[in-house]
């Protein structure tokens, strides 16, 4: 007999594999629900999580007096009906980023959980991520003095196959992979700035997959050769793509936050590469991170000025995670961090209000770059809502 959390899981899919991480009986927290639509992934969640409860209808996991909390681990156009749902039914929820694919649906999330006072989670897993949490590190002991303008630039190789082969090609699914992928690094741009997104422009344009032949019929699975270890190099041999692709595989985006500081994000699909460069300089020197995981480093020129020097001022070697599970081990730090939430309340690293501000920040890039590039003012959230948020969820 043990004191695990008893968890519900909605969705058993691409983002299976945080479910399995939450899957500790005896360490704090069992997954003892799961519903998902799909006979196939039941099917693979009954192999891997012996002994839960299979329903294709997520009514039964959120009306089960034997489930304690909720992760809804679907796809991203269907977390506000799910995630208030539990929150209606007193579930605790853990919703994985991004909180919803329009402002609107995030602020419905925001207000459920305000009203009925359940506790809401979010799942930015980059806030764990060893990378993030040293630069975040370097620059609260002032490494670089004030942060005046932070620069990000996303390479992501394996675009073609874990991008344009399924829902998330769709803008009906995702708005745009402005939000869809990057909601992660916009919250993180945040984090690190110390401010939220308040002016945004973007440019972008659809100019490798939309060209390419090789669809999936309507309706089918994913083709069977969707991922390959080294991906498919170069990008045209690629094959079976999903039979709808109307979002963009390259975007620059350029901000303004609330607090002054500039900022620009840059995320394209078709690099031979797959890693995060994230720039941060202020008025006092300047760090860079050289991969994102062990092996890796942060480099800080901070003593003098020179021409063009390999010799960083500081050298800090990215740390190996605990556990070397998901996102760089930083998925069960989130787990944990989710449990006690659950357990005890009060403030956690992961912020509801910040993957809302990540959300509308990408909603309105989007705009932006399909209209021309002109620049779109990012509303701020409710103050109301801000505050119960900023208080740890407390009245």
């Amino acid at each position: 007999m043990t004191d695990d959390l008893r968890l519900g899981v909605l969705g058993f899919g691409l983002r299976s594999s945080l479910a399995l991480t939450a899957h500790r009986p005896g360490e704090g927290s069992a997954v003892t629900a799961v519903a998902d639509p799909d006979p196939a992934a039941l099917a693979a969640a009954g192999d891997r999580l012996p002994g839960s409860a299979l329903h294709t209808d997520h009514r039964r996991v959120l009306d089960d007096p034997e489930v304690d909390a909720v992760l809804v681990l679907t796809p991203d156009h269907t977390h506000a009906d799910l995630a208030c749902a539990a929150l209606r039914a007193g579930k605790p929820v853990l919703v994985e980023k991004p909180l919803d694919i329009t402002v609107e649906r995030c602020d419905e999330i925001l207000r459920t959980a305000y009203e009925t006072g359940t506790r809401l989670y979010i799942g930015h897993n980059m806030r764990h991520m060893p990378v993030v949490r040293l630069m975040r590190e370097l620059i609260s002991r002032g490494a670089v003095g004030n942060v005046r303008t932070v620069w990000v630039r996303h390479f992501v190789g394996y675009g073609g196959d874990w991008y344009f082969k399924d829902w998330h090609a769709e803008r009906r699914h995702t708005t745009g992979l402005l939000l869809q992928k990057a909601a992660h690094d916009l919250d993180v741009v945040h984090w690190l700035a110390g401010g939220y997104a308040a002016e945004v422009q973007a440019l972008g344009d659809l100019m490798v997959y939309g060209a390419n032949p090789h669809r999936r019929a309507p309706g089918e699975p994913k083709h069977d050769d969707w991922y390959t270890k080294d991906g498919h190099w170069p990008p045209a041999t690629q094959r079976g793509l999903n039979p709808v692709i109307d979002v963009e595989d390259v975007s620059l985006l350029n901000m303004r936050l609330d607090n002054g500081v500039l900022a620009a994000y840059q995320q394209c699909h078709f690099t031979p590469d797959y890693w995060r460069n994230y720039t941060v300089i202020g008025d006092a020197g300047r760090l860079e991170n050289f991969g994102d995981g062990p092996g890796g480093r942060v480099q800080v020129w901070n003593s003098r000025r020179s021409g063009y020097r390999a010799d960083a001022d500081e050298v800090h070697e990215i740390p190996a995670a605990q556990d070397s599970a998901g996102h760089g081990g930083a998925d069960p730090l989130l787990i944990d961090e989710f449990v006690r939430f659950v357990r005890d309340g009060g403030t956690t690293d992961t912020s509801p209000v910040a993957a809302r501000m990540a959300v509308a920040a990408g909603v309105r890039a989007t705009e932006s770059l399909r209209d021309g590039g002109t620049p779109r003012p990012v509303p701020a959230p409710d103050p109301e809502l801000a505050a119960y948020f900023a208080r740890g969820q407390v009245r």
